[in-house]
């Protein structure tokens, strides 16, 4: 299975370019951060650059030649760290993310070999959170009042006996004493 996933993975352009993109799928949290990671090898200089589509267009990250000069997008000056294996890592990332990365190694002599990782972003919804903490509050509220009110029925039903209690006793007492008496 491992050969077969490299094998799909690592594609081999005829200039001597390949690429691996290990992991083509990443799921993340906003305000994460994310290493989109590929390994290429190449046998002259081969310049890397990195492209975002999403529904919100296509955006340049990055480019540069291994060993030479590196041309970050003004978007994502202080957001994106670049490795010398073409992987970049995104930091702090948003919703706005989300998309499709395109990372194309091109070699010297013109040959080319493209590679594509898909990220999800998902936010952190605070406020089911927040509905689950307040409707826990509010059932430990009625439950307490229920309680509190199991608690006075009880006392109210120990005191309704009492009573009774005592006029049938005091009851009978007046009848016993009343049979006396003829």
């Amino acid at each position: 299975i491992t050969s077969t996933l490299i094998a799909l993975l690592c594609l081999s352009a005829p200039g001597g370019v390949s690429l691996l993109v290990p992991q083509p799928n990443i799921n993340a949290t906003v305000a994460q951060n994310i290493l989109l990671s590929v390994e290429y090898s190449c046998r002259g200089v081969a310049t890397i650059e990195w492209k975002h589509v999403s529904s919100w267009g296509t955006k340049k990250i990055v480019e540069w030649k291994s060993g030479n000069y590196v041309n970050i997008s003004a978007v994502y000056k202080d957001r994106v760290t670049i490795f010398e294996n073409g992987s970049i890592q995104l930091l702090n990332v948003g919703v706005r993310d989300a998309g499709y990365y395109f990372v194309t190694v091109t070699e010297e002599y013109g040959t080319n070999i493209y590679g594509t990782i898909i990220v999800n972003v998902y936010e952190i919804i605070y406020e089911d959170l927040h509905f689950v903490a307040v409707f826990f509050a509010f059932l430990t509220a009625v439950s307490a009042i229920l309680i509190c009110f199991m608690w006075l029925c009880n006392k109210f039903v120990h005191l309704f006996q009492k009573k009774t209690h005592k006029l049938t006793a005091s009851t009978t007492e007046e009848i016993e004493l009343e049979t006396i008496e003829c």
